[in-house]
């Protein structure tokens, strides 16, 4: 197993279900339950000096989540352009949410991920199983969609570990 494979592998572990778009709904639901019940106070809260605050865990969420949606309409479009990697914390760096209320961020996150649940939902089995190459690495659509949802339930759990025990 490729370093890649095994980095894919540790988020695609934490799925609970076999019937991944609806763990899909279950993620995203879960996320929205949470954020839905935040103050603005505490939406600015990060656990310790240097971690997120919840509310860049959520644009974080938010742009990873369509960067692995961007690759796979990429992919089941059968586009073989290889795609760039990102960099989370140059992304981060450029989040500027100071005046951004948590309330627009919760509904960007519940349009988005509405959306890309139609989106998987549409494609045939053959768009799900095809495949390209992102950051230098071969991954099918169907993995990408399971790794939004692997990489949400990931940021779920240190949420839970780490910020909810402070409220």
């Amino acid at each position: 197993m490729t370093e890649f494979q095994k980095y894919i592998q540790r988020y695609l572990d934490l799925i609970p279900g076999e019937n991944w778009q609806s763990e899909l709904k279950n993620s995203g639901a879960q996320t929205l339950e949470i954020y839905e019940k935040l103050s603005e106070e505490q939406s600015n809260f990060a656990y310790a000096e240097g971690k997120w605050s919840l509310k860049f865990l959520l644009q974080h969420l938010i742009d990873a989540e369509r960067i692995f949606v961007y690759r796979a309409l990429r992919f089941s479009r059968n586009d073989h352009t290889e795609l760039a990697g990102w960099n989370e914390e140059l992304y981060a760096q450029e989040y500027h949410l100071e005046n951004v209320p948590l309330k627009n961020l919760v509904d960007e996150f519940d349009h988005l991920r509405n959306s890309n649940i139609l989106f998987f939902g549409n494609l045939k089995a053959s768009g799900l199983t095809r495949k390209g190459v992102a950051n230098g690495n071969e991954i099918s659509v169907e993995t990408l969609g399971k790794l939004i949802i692997g990489h949400n339930i990931h940021h779920l759990n240190i949420i839970r570990e780490h910020y909810l025990i402070n409220f």
